[in-house]
């Protein structure tokens, strides 16, 4: 079996770091002990906390599983699915800890802005997935068209990380499937 290599260490437990402890919060020495490696093997692989963030953040948007909004059946149904998903995500990962990119979302000015940018680009991903499964709905009769796909998209992701912020504070994810819900009716006409 091979080894995993220091950097890929690095990674996997800087996520688990970040979401615990912010970006702030977070040092070198936090990751690197995580980690099980020599704080100086860091800049072996990564110029700063800020590149090493940027690359968890890209690395978790691209984890994202945004096939639950494609296929046939109501839009709706395929949001709740979407949404039910990214919920679990957060509860199999502690709740308590919340989404790692509106962690990070939350430590933007002192996190720089290149970790500013790749959330931006996480959450526009994000956007962009349930979009075009709104439009469908709006296309279908299913979805209100009083506002833009885009920004119906907009609305539960920007629910969803604020639900995901409350139950930080709860450590407990039943609100937020409960929100996702009450949004997700909104959205009809």
């Amino acid at each position: 079996m091979p080894q995993v290599s220091v950097r890929e260490r690095l990674v996997d437990n800087a996520e688990d770091v970040f979401r615990r402890k912010g970006f702030t919060g977070a040092s070198i020495q936090d990751v690197t002990e995580a980690a099980g490696v020599p704080k100086g093997s860091f800049y072996n692989h990564f110029r700063s906390k800020q590149d090493l963030a940027v690359e968890i953040v890209l690395r978790y948007a691209r984890a994202t599983d945004h096939s639950g909004l494609e296929g046939h059946g109501p839009a709706l149904e395929r949001l709740r699915r979407y949404l039910t998903a990214q919920v679990e995500r957060i509860r199999g990962s502690g709740v308590e800890y919340g989404c790692l990119v509106g962690t990070l979302a939350s430590d933007g000015a002192n996190a720089g802005e290149k970790v500013r940018e790749a959330v931006r680009e996480a959450l526009d991903g994000w956007t962009d997935a349930m979009t075009a499964t709104i439009a469908e709905g709006q296309a279908s009769g299913e979805i209100t068209t009083a506002w833009s796909a885009a920004a119906l998209a907009a609305f539960l992701l920007d629910l969803f990380e604020g639900a995901a912020l409350r139950a930080k504070t709860a450590a407990d994810h039943a609100h937020m499937a409960e929100e996702m819900s009450i949004a997700l009716e909104a959205l009809r006409p």
